[in-house]
């Protein structure tokens, strides 16, 4: 046999006791892996047992370390379910008042932030003198601004955020809170104000269609009105947002002009030519002025004709 086939074979009969070594090596990880599964269910099935056996105990106060257990371990949920058993079976004992406050930030901490809120607020109704108070109304505000909807959608809870976040403020001016509830509020307006500009916005676009106009005017007067609006109520607006609050009324203002009858039209020309004046007052180097330089020449051009 020559050193070269030998050497191959050699080779070979290496690499199938390699790949042999690692099949074995794979089954044991998989038997392995099975044995750990089995145990781990066996763990879960017995834990799932005791925690049942907790919920069906009428001994309050072992209830309530486990409780405290499984907050502490991160099982909300749990803990949740426990401590919402408990808040009735306390009351009046000097457990109650830490049971409803565990209770609040279980919820909290599960990502049930309405309900957290509620809690948190029933907390400082209850106690208002309480260990946990200023923490209490600190989260009734944050859970709600945890919750706020879409920009699009109803913005009820981010009124309802921004009013616990400023009682918050009301209650404890100088707590070291204070940082993070400003920015809160300050995130909250700003929503407020992308919704006003988003409503405004939509008029705009929508332009000379009158499909949306049932009751006359038209969509150019609707953004006009909402962005003039915004402007006064929001005056904690940035000054982007506000200086694209003040370009799109200038727009509008020329728009609505161009589209008006003839009686209307010289009026609302002039309008049109002070809303740029005024527009230029305020940003003077604006990115947009390019275009309402543009506006003006047309406006000016009609009245002066």
């Amino acid at each position: 046999m020559s050193p070269v086939v030998f050497l191959h074979l050699k080779t070979h009969i290496f690499c199938i006791s390699q790949t042999n070594a690692l099949i074995l090596q794979l089954n044991l990880y998989k038997m392995k892996r099975i044995v750990l599964a089995f145990c781990a269910g066996l763990v879960l099935l017995t834990s799932c047992n005791q925690y049942n056996n907790v919920l069906k105990s009428t001994d309050y106060e072992y209830k309530y370390e486990v409780a405290k257990e499984c907050f502490v371990r991160g099982q909300y949920t749990r803990a949740a379910t426990l401590l919402g058993e408990l808040v009735t079976a306390m009351k009046g004992t000097f457990r109650a008042e830490e049971t409803l406050y565990m209770l609040a930030m279980a919820e909290y901490c599960d990502g049930n932030y309405d309900v957290a809120s509620s809690y948190f607020k029933k907390y400082c109704q209850s106690y208002p003198k309480g260990k946990y108070v200023e923490y209490a109304r600190f989260y009734t505000g944050k859970a709600l601004f945890e919750s706020v909807p879409d920009v699009r959608l109803d913005q009820t809870n981010t009124f309802a955020a921004i009013q616990a976040l400023q009682e918050f403020l009301d209650y404890y001016p100088y707590t070291t809170l204070k940082s993070s509830t400003q920015e809160m509020i300050s995130a909250l307006q700003d929503q407020l104000v992308e919704k006003e500009y988003l409503a405004a916005k939509l008029y705009y676009d929508l332009g000379s269609y009158m499909g949306n106009c049932s009751y006359g005017g038209s969509n150019y007067e609707a953004c006009i009105v909402t962005a003039q609006n915004a402007l006064l109520d929001y005056p904690y607006a940035s000054p982007q947002k506000r200086e694209e609050f003040s370009i799109m009324i200038l727009r509008a203002k020329y728009h609505l002009a161009q589209q008006s009858v003839e009686h209307k039209r010289m009026e609302r020309y002039r309008d049109t030519i002070d809303e740029y004046y005024g527009f230029i007052n305020e940003y003077p180097e604006s990115k947009y002025l390019k275009d309402a330089q543009q506006i003006f020449a047309s406006s000016n051009k009609y009245v002066n004709k």
